[in-house]
């Protein structure tokens, strides 16, 4: 005996959407490898922010301090670089190329005005570490309050409510 499976054409219209959102995202969002390169050569960075200033961590993977140029101008920071493709040994044959090379640049805008000649900048790992200080006039002040009864005793003047 045959099963009858009623259509349901919202089922069929839902996988649709849902394979043209994976190709899209399989498309643009997150681009394979273009002839057998990987085209994307973003640089992944975490940047950090406490009372004294932000803190970058770029990962930069096979590069030495003359492979990078770090700016910084108008509280945008700029860093950028060359990926160096590595030929392989003569006599080898090459089954995939995964590993990413090309020039990239990557620019991040800092929230609030910092020192840029005070930045530091140190390379370890495949990771480079920025610490950029913020400038005196937003960094966070303390403001002390006095008491009435202590502005009369410390010599300083009070003005009276409603004179």
């Amino acid at each position: 005996m045959a099963t009858l499976n009623r259509w349901t054409p919202i089922e069929e219209a839902l996988s649709l959407r849902d394979a043209m959102s994976r190709l899209f995202e399989d498309s643009f969002v997150a681009p394979a490898s273009i002839g057998g390169r990987v085209s994307n050569l973003g640089v992944e960075m975490n940047v950090y922010e406490n009372e004294h200033g932000f803190a970058v961590e770029a990962s930069v993977p096979g590069l030495k301090p003359e492979d990078l140029d770090i700016t910084l101008q108008d509280n945008v920071l700029t860093v950028s670089g060359e990926f160096r493709e590595e030929k392989p040994t003569e006599g080898a044959t090459v089954h995939r190329v995964e590993r990413r090379f090309g020039r990239f640049s990557r620019s991040v805008a800092l929230p609030t005005m910092v020192k840029s000649d005070q930045v530091s900048a140190s390379l370890e790992n495949g990771i480079l570490r920025l610490e950029i200080p913020k400038a005196e006039e937003v960094k966070p002040r303390k403001i002390s309050i006095q008491a009435g009864n202590q502005a009369q005793l410390t010599g300083e003047k009070t003005r009276e409510v409603g004179k």
